[in-house]
């Protein structure tokens, strides 16, 4: 996959991407990542990418032009038939979710734009991005710190990127559940023994405690989810018994 980040501040990124699962995925030629300043695409001699909002307000505003011209460039450079999705990073975009990042995972061009200030000309909003994508209810500096979520979410779908296969199926929300727990060595600690159904050897058996396990803690920390599961008649009926 072939990532192009549009900011104003690239140096942001080389801490979070210098380490862990996406330096590992970027040496193994899985993604690509590039960068893209909007100030390299004005033509004044300021750079200058932001003005007054018109009619008058706090702050300033991104202008258009240098990430018109950014994206333009960076599309240029993609291979024609690859498939490519812009990303706008703010907070009044789509909720970002595990099905999102599946979804995007998909693709094998994404363009993120991150924004300062006070925000967007509205001509950047409504004709440059093919989705607006916020990481929740609130509002940060800018929009680099979304962008590394949504980077760092994308990657793990991708396959190779984890160390097993069946990694990232098994995450919270993959599947449209919290994650079951997990337990490792040792098997008892400070009078805490792990489930002796794990040391059953019964795979049938495990796989059902933690399919029952899976539903409860989604029940009891995020009963919303359930709403949208589609439940089968043995999790209906688990998930009555924990009612009970």
């Amino acid at each position: 996959m072939k990532i192009d980040i549009v900011t104003l501040f690239p140096e942001m990124f080389h801490g979070p991407f210098g380490h862990s699962i996406i330096k590992r995925a970027a040496d193994k030629n899985i993604i690509d990542i590039f960068f893209t300043n909007p100030r390299d695409f004005t033509y004044d001699k300021h750079h200058q990418v932001d003005d007054a909002p018109f009619g008058g307000g706090a702050g300033m505003v991104l202008k258009p032009e240098p990430f018109f011209r950014s994206v333009a460039n960076i599309k240029n450079a993609i291979p024609p038939k690859f498939t490519s999705r812009v990303l706008l990073m703010c907070p009044g975009g789509q909720t970002f979710s595990q099905e999102k990042a599946r979804q995007l995972s998909q693709y094998d061009s994404l363009i993120f734009i991150c924004g300062h200030y006070e925000g967007f000309d509205n001509r950047i909003t409504e004709k440059l991005a093919d989705e607006i994508i916020s990481i929740g209810d609130y509002v940060l500096t800018g929009g680099e710190l979304a962008c590394m979520v949504i980077v760092d979410a994308v990657s793990r779908m991708l396959p190779g990127v984890l160390g097993s296969k069946e990694s990232a199926s098994t995450d919270s929300f993959y599947n449209g559940l919290l994650e079951h727990p997990q337990y490792t060595r040792p098997r008892e600690y400070k009078k805490m023994p792990v489930p002796d159904i794990l040391f059953s050897g019964d795979h049938s058996k495990i796989a059902l405690w933690r399919k029952s396990k899976a539903l409860e803690e989604t029940f009891s920390k995020r009963p919303d989810l359930l709403a949208d599961y589609p439940l089968t008649k043995d999790e209906i009926a688990l998930l009555e018994k924990m009612k009970k």
